[in-house]
């Protein structure tokens, strides 16, 4: 008995061991072809969540599931995907997918990933549906949407059917495990550079470790560490970790020091879908209320950060500019 079978590598994980990367790499390789069985499987996830799972773990559980998804290939020059983990329990606005439209404005390549409401009033695949842009399922109609309006959305579901093994499995549990937090590495498209919103604390340092052995250009995971939005929000100092090179370095940014005044949660609350959608249509048109226009402009900063190599607070002109001159024409209607 090898130490990368099945036995082995689970009980490595009941003794509180991390798998090394053979074994990380053989565990997800065989429950993403489906040959564990759903004991076998929910021991897995399990033993990873009592233990506490390693960056290598979730990087070898990004690389074992998109070597089964319907990848998008033909992306050429930088491209960016601006999400979350969600889970943060904020009910807020659809900050988001109001940033990755005005950098498809300003002539960025945007690939956002996503899937609809699971814990918000609106998913970001629930918003773009409802501004009536297409939720791409293939590789080819995404290429075509990023070619006609800069931004194409990577209806999650459709792009990788090998999880069609672990959902039941997930189901039965009932609790979160390491796949919680694997949508925002898996891009299909494989962006060059993310901006990754992480709602729990615990594992911000683990999504940017793992984020850097992906390989990525350069990308920043953020925390809002009064709140726990997973996002840049302007209610005070966030904490973030930039990614350049496979290094991660901590960048600690103060809304207020780029201009942005002091918000509330309060403000940025809605209520339900229909007005999820209405801010974000008011947001993109210029329109939105005061505090809603500040979080997608500091968010919308740090995409250009990381994009244009512009200083933080050069960004935060731009990104102000462009939120308050409203969604350029050719995005939505092109």
């Amino acid at each position: 008995m090898t130490k990368n079978s099945v036995k082995e590598i689970l009980e490595t994980l009941a003794q509180g061991r991390d798998l090394d990367q053979e074994q990380a790499d053989a565990a997800f390789g065989e429950l993403m072809a489906g040959r564990l069985t759903a004991s076998q499987a929910g021991a897995l996830l399990m033993g990873l969540r009592a233990k506490g799972a390693t960056a290598r773990e979730l990087a070898s559980a990004v690389s074992a599931a998109l070597k089964h998804a319907k990848l998008v290939k033909d992306v050429e020059g930088k491209s960016i995907d601006t999400c979350g983990t969600g889970g943060d329990a904020s009910s807020s606005f659809n900050c988001s997918t109001a940033v990755a439209l005005f950098l498809a404005g300003l002539g960025h390549q945007v690939v956002k990933h996503g899937n609809r409401a699971v814990s918000s009033s609106c998913g970001s695949a629930d918003a773009v549906e409802a501004l009536g842009l297409p939720l791409t399922s293939d590789p080819e109609q995404a290429t075509a949407e990023l070619a006609r309006r800069n931004f194409a959305f990577l209806f999650a579901p459709a792009y990788h059917p090998a999880f069609a093994h672990v959902m039941p499995v997930r189901k039965e549990l009932g609790v979160r495990t390491l796949f919680n937090l694997m949508g925002p590495l898996l891009n299909p498209a494989r962006p060059t550079h993310q901006l990754l919103g992480v709602g729990d604390p615990a594992a911000v340092e683990l999504m940017a470790e793992a984020l850097a052995l992906t390989g990525i250009e350069r990308a920043l995971v953020v925390h809002d560490q009064a709140t726990g939005f997973d996002e840049l929000t302007p209610f005070g100092p966030t904490r973030a970790l930039l990614i350049e090179g496979g290094r991660v370095t901590r960048l600690d940014i103060d809304p207020e020091a780029l201009g942005f005044a002091r918000r509330a949660p309060e403000d940025m609350r809605v209520e339900d879908k229909d007005q999820a959608v209405a801010a974000l249509r008011a947001v993109l048109a210029g329109r939105g209320p005061e505090a809603m226009m500040d979080m997608a402009a500091l968010n919308l900063a740090a995409a250009l950060f990381l994009l244009e190599d512009l200083s933080l607070e050069r960004a935060a002109e731009k990104a102000r500019e462009a939120v308050a001159s409203g969604l350029k024409e050719g995005v939505l209607d092109a």
